[in-house]
């Protein structure tokens, strides 16, 4: 991958195929516009209708395997993700921009999706019921739903498609994965994994292109019975009403704008480590990242210097040449979007503190670097605390007390993430009571989830069932009830 300009082919039924356009997309490393990493293939309606075929074709024997051998497939797949741990992390910099080791970081925790989904494989599944009715027996299991369409982002390129696509075969699904534009070659080296592990063709088949035309094909197609987004709150939307004409089972994981509350008595070292970690950490854009500090007045003076010193300190460029930097922005025309966000901000009267701009050059060589951007005297009301910039920026709202802390955070329509910062075991069951988000945190980052953990928001975030840990496979199955009367069918004259 590295120093050697790649070509990404459609997968489509056990073969690699070049999409029906004829047209290639350009790859880029963020950190250095001009470097061309490769080229992408673009398809069109017809390769999404092939790849269907294929899934359509696959999916009945693949059903038909056992939960524990379709499992194993998933072990195969971790094992030799593992082997090339150095090559994954090293590609996901080069063409994401997050340093190296945040990539390892994203490369493991694929690992243990991969890893906790074989083990699914064989945890008990279904029930048996107690029926009114004399001799009858009730229990529940379990049915694929058949073809499932799978569209991921770019800002977690190998662990978001790891978690949906292994749920997804883990319930005897096909797939028609289609992933971010950005990150094609990320997407390229999980689905050879799979093929290299020895999945049956058809079972798993990625159809690169843009969302207006692959996207709206996936949406679109009736043999497609589901499909699992995660993207913006604006493209969900869409895709969710589309999807609802045919009644097509839906899966949204969209925005967040996630708070980290500091009351009076926390330990404000720790909250300003988890606040640059969750604010700064892969460049803010990860849906979980901290995006406003919601603070005691009290204590906000002492919390600021530390705040500060702290967000001066992080050093920003390549994450291959400086493993710990914070990397750039993905693309041009998300780091526009980022700087339209601190200009938002500055007029409508946000107080920066530090950042606030690109860093180096506006030259095509320079890469998409923004500064760690500090906004104080943000009012709940304002855009920059309302809507989601998806980058280095993060606004500190004051508050008087515990209560309005807690009003403050719920006023935006999002409600993925959310910490607090406290001693007091009263406020911390209050606030995991009362907090309108579906993680929370206690004394420890927004940011970050377990494979075997559920993962999802409510409000605006989301729909469709939480994704990762055992609740993961739930959106992608159909449950059945049995009801079996044993005594009809005892034959007469049976000696038993």
């Amino acid at each position: 991958m590295v120093g050697k300009e790649q070509t990404y082919l459609n997968f489509i039924g056990g073969e690699w195929r070049e999409g029906g356009t004829g047209k290639w997309e350009l790859n880029r490393n963020p950190a250095k516009p001009t470097q061309i990493i490769g080229k992408a293939t673009c398809s069109t309606h017809e390769d999404v209708s092939l790849a269907v075929l294929a899934a359509q074709k696959a999916q009945r024997e693949w059903a038909a395997r056992s939960r524990p051998a379709r499992g194993a497939f998933l072990e195969k797949v971790s094992k030799l993700v593992r082997e090339k741990l150095d090559t994954f992390a090293m590609t996901m910099t080069i063409e994401e921009g997050k340093n190296l080791n945040e990539s390892k970081g994203e490369v493991l925790k694929s690992i243990n999706v991969l890893e906790f989904m074989a083990s699914e494989s064989r945890r008990p599944i279904g029930e048996v019921i107690p029926s009114e009715m004399p001799n009858t027996m009730i229990y529940t299991t379990r049915a694929p739903l058949g073809v499932v369409g799978l569209i991921t982002p770019w800002n977690f390129p190998l662990c978001i498609p790891g978690w949906k696509i292994s749920a997804a075969l883990i319930e005897g699904n096909t797939i028609i994965f289609k992933p971010a534009s950005l990150t094609p070659a990320c997407a390229l080296l999980l689905v050879q994994a799979f093929h290299e592990a020895g999945l049956p063709p058809g079972v798993l088949n990625m159809v690169y292109g843009s969302g207006s035309t692959v996207g709206n094909a996936i949406v679109d197609n009736p043999a497609i019975k589901a499909i699992s987004f995660t993207g913006s709150n604006e493209v969900g939307a869409e895709l969710y009403a589309q999807a609802a004409k045919r009644l097509a089972h839906t899966q949204l994981e969209m925005g967040g704008k996630n708070p980290i509350i500091i009351l009076a008595d926390a330990d404000l070292d720790q909250a300003a480590e988890a606040t640059v970690t969750g604010a700064f950490g892969s460049t803010g854009q990860r849906c979980t990242a901290t995006s406003r500090v919601i603070i005691d007045k009290k204590v906000h003076g002492e919390f600021m210097k530390k705040l500060l010193e702290k967000s001066r300190n992080i050093k920003v460029g390549d994450g291959l040449e400086n493993p710990s930097a914070m990397g750039p922005i993905v693309d041009e025309k998300q780091m526009i979007s980022v700087l339209k966000a601190i200009d938002t901000a500055k007029k409508e009267g946000a107080k920066l503190l530090c950042g606030g701009g690109r860093v180096g050059s506006d030259s095509p060589d320079s890469g998409y670097f923004i500064a760690p951007t500090i906004f104080d005297d943000v009012k709940p009301s304002m855009k920059i605390a309302q809507e989601e910039a998806f980058g280095p920026v993060l606004s500190i709202i004051q508050v008087s007390d515990f209560d309005e802390a807690i009003e403050v955070a719920n006023s935006v329509k999002y409600g993925l993430s959310s910490s607090v910062y406290t001693r007091d075991i009263q406020r911390i069951m209050n606030y995991a009571d009362r907090i309108e988000t579906g993680i929370l945190h206690i004394n420890s980052p927004t940011v970050g989830g377990e494979a075997n953990a559920p993962f999802g928001g409510m409000k605006a975030t989301g729909l469709g069932g939480r994704e990762m840990g055992s609740t993961g496979p739930e959106f992608f199955r159909e449950i059945k009830t049995v009801y079996v009367d044993y005594n009809a069918t005892v034959r007469k004259g049976n000696l038993y």
